[in-house]
């Protein structure tokens, strides 16, 4: 991790941050003025992010900000003002800050704000790593590591693969990592979709034909067999191939030998074959929809994609990856999820998957009218989703809200946030065995703030001392 910059030309602010950064590990660099910082650009590159004061000497907050956001338009930069500058700050929000802290501040609200910077600035450093080369392959799920995993070890391996996973998953997307890293990388990578086209048509995509075998058949044709010669071939939706095709199919892989349409030469085929399906293959062979011998021709090795619902945890990382992708591709400043839309969104069903996502991540950047999407910018569709996990306990605490409103109750936000935060320290407290650093860590509050919190709310064994 790259340090964070305080620039502020009060020694004291520099030195209030400098202890509480040093206290929490987090590496830092202090300056007293912009013109020190834009000069460490030069030698020491950006920061992981950049906390300023808006009015120094010389070059000002401001123009800091709008210099350090044409040269690094990720760099997450924290504005320290005023609450009597209160311009400035709108100022510092339209120009692209991350945040603004004002002035007088709490110390453990400022480490609060940059962790959560920092987690920004990390996480998009993440997805432009992992976009390099990996073509929206991203996840940090122990599911997805798996399936990366046997995208490596089958990367000197010519052997058949069958993909399995609900529709959006991205099949394809794995089948073309399993040939980019394959002995065949360097030859062609061909696709067809099985289920999109009647079975005459089919047949003669897959194998060719020779001029003049059908009406319409003026000259000869090369099949995706052909065309994939010494590369890959992915069948797309495998378990919706005609019985007929299935048994061509099936002697391809069992001889290494198939005839095009009307012909009668064999041609011999040195294709590695990728399947894939979003059906239960062993459900269509039990019901005579789907050859046995074929499948275990297929299903030599098997990979299975899990569906979004089952690496929740991966959401947010796709997320951003496609927000920067849809600004990337209209030209447009990238937009970026508040926490409770990422939260919301997290939640949600998502049936389509990681296609539906980054759908909605495209119509996010077209619709939102501001850069810092809320719940409310959502597509009706996913605003109406009452189903989710979020919307369940937010339609609870509606109806608390409600309750205690028709008892003609007062106090009522003062109360509620008192509950909500007792049950989140009390939960994370028990979940780390009573270890405040750690818990703190994981709620994303700091470690000064936790045992306050703990004080005040009178949680149960939470003023032991943290276990070595």
């Amino acid at each position: 991790m790259r340090p964070v910059w305080v620039i502020d030309d009060d020694r004291s602010i520099r030195w209030v941050f400098e202890k509480a950064l040093a206290r929490e590990g987090i590496p830092f660099k202090t300056f007293a003025q912009a013109n020190e910082a834009i000069e460490a650009l030069t030698v020491a590159g950006a920061p992981q992010v950049l906390v300023s004061d808006i009015r120094m000497p010389g070059t000002s907050g401001l123009e800091l900000l709008q210099d350090l956001k044409q040269r690094y338009p990720d760099l997450p930069i924290i504005v320290m003002t005023a609450y009597s500058d209160l311009e400035s700050a709108v100022a510092a929000f339209q120009g692209g800050a991350f945040e603004y802290l004002p002035k007088p501040f709490d110390v453990d609200q400022a480490v609060d704000l940059i962790r959560r910077a920092l987690g920004e600035s990390m996480r998009d450093d993440e997805v432009e790593e992992s976009s390099t080369g990996s073509q929206d392959i991203l996840g940090q799920a122990q599911s997805m590591q798996e399936v990366f995993r046997a995208v490596g070890r089958l990367s000197q391996s010519n052997a058949t693969v069958l993909i399995t996973g609900e529709s959006g998953t991205g099949k394809e997307l794995v089948a073309r990592a399993l040939h980019r890293h394959s002995p065949r990388a360097d030859k062609p990578f061909v696709a067809i979709n099985t289920a999109a086209m009647p079975k005459d048509l089919l047949e003669s995509e897959l194998f060719g034909h020779e001029r003049g075998a059908f009406t319409g058949a003026q000259a000869l044709r090369r099949g995706r067999f052909e065309q994939a010669e010494g590369g890959t071939l992915f069948l797309d939706e495998i378990g919706d191939m005609p019985a007929e095709l299935q048994t061509r199919l099936l002697r391809v892989l069992s001889d290494g030998n198939f005839y095009r349409v009307g012909g009668h030469q064999p041609i011999r085929a040195s294709v590695r074959v990728i399947a894939a399906t979003n059906q239960n293959l062993e459900a269509r062979v039990r019901e005579g929809l789907f050859r046995e011998d074929l499948y275990h021709r297929l299903n030599v090795i098997r990979l299975r994609l899990p569906s979004l619902s089952e690496r929740r945890e991966d959401i947010p990382l796709l997320a951003r990856h496609f927000l920067a992708k849809s600004a990337r591709e209209l030209g447009v400043e990238p937009k970026r999820l508040s926490d409770a839309a990422m939260t919301y969104l997290s939640a949600q069903a998502l049936p389509g998957n990681v296609r539906q996502l980054e759908n909605v991540c495209h119509w996010l950047t077209v619709m939102s009218p501001t850069q810092v999407i809320e719940v409310g910018d959502f597509p009706p569709e996913l605003r109406e989703d009452t189903a989710s996990p979020s919307a369940e306990w937010l339609a609870a605490l509606a109806r608390e809200a409600d309750r205690r409103l028709a008892n003609g109750e007062t106090n009522i936000m003062e109360a509620l946030s008192r509950s909500f935060e007792k049950t989140l320290i009390a939960k994370a407290l028990a979940h780390t065995g009573g270890r405040r650093i750690e818990a703190a860590g994981l709620l994303g509050i700091g470690r000064n703030t936790i045992t306050r919190k703990i004080g005040e709310l009178g949680i149960e064994g939470g003023t032991e001392a943290d276990a070595e």
